[in-house]
């Protein structure tokens, strides 16, 4: 089963909400979106049936970020390893946002606007954000829950900073 144009069209605009809220930058969201369609026009999705395109082709987009954010901290270390320099990216939290709310949606860490993006905006169900982001569906639940208790805090001003977890 082959992507048709229809198919593509109809898609395009909530993959390209998705990689602007990820990337927080139009042009990296461009790049991405079209990563993403041309990995996803050589490949073909799980005839299994129980995924649906859109969330497929979320999943492809989430991992050609996920994975162009490795490469960047990667070439930043070598980077930073031949010109001596400490390594400093481009802030992207410096993009002026009209709206406070958005503003601070930005601030959230970046598994937390994925799930309630896919959740929220493009109303995807939690097994679908599960079978996205290839983590369980109690994950799911549980960060919805917590990004959404921090989005609430940082709204109010009573958000405490997060806490550092150990990853084994």
């Amino acid at each position: 089963m082959q992507l048709t144009d229809d198919e593509i069209r109809q898609v395009m605009p909530h993959l390209q909400r998705f990689a602007l809220w990820l990337t927080r930058n139009p042009h990296s969201a461009e790049d991405l979106v079209q990563s993403c369609l041309m990995k996803a026009l050589t490949r073909s999705p799980n005839s299994d049936g129980e995924r649906s395109l859109r969330a497929w082709l979320f999943a492809i987009l989430y991992r050609q970020f996920i994975d162009g954010e490795r490469r960047k901290r990667r070439y930043m270390k070598i980077l930073a390893f031949f010109t001596g320099e400490e390594a400093t990216g481009a802030s992207t939290e410096s993009l002026a946002m009209a709206d406070d709310t958005l503003a601070v949606f930005a601030t959230l860490p970046t598994d937390y606007r994925a799930i309630l993006l896919l959740v929220s905006i493009e109303g995807l169900s939690y097994k679908e954000v599960a079978q996205t982001l290839d983590i369980p569906t109690g994950t799911v639940m549980s960060r919805l829950s917590r990004a959404r208790k921090l989005l609430h805090e940082k709204l109010d001003g009573t958000a405490a900073p997060l806490p550092l977890r150990r990853l084994k």
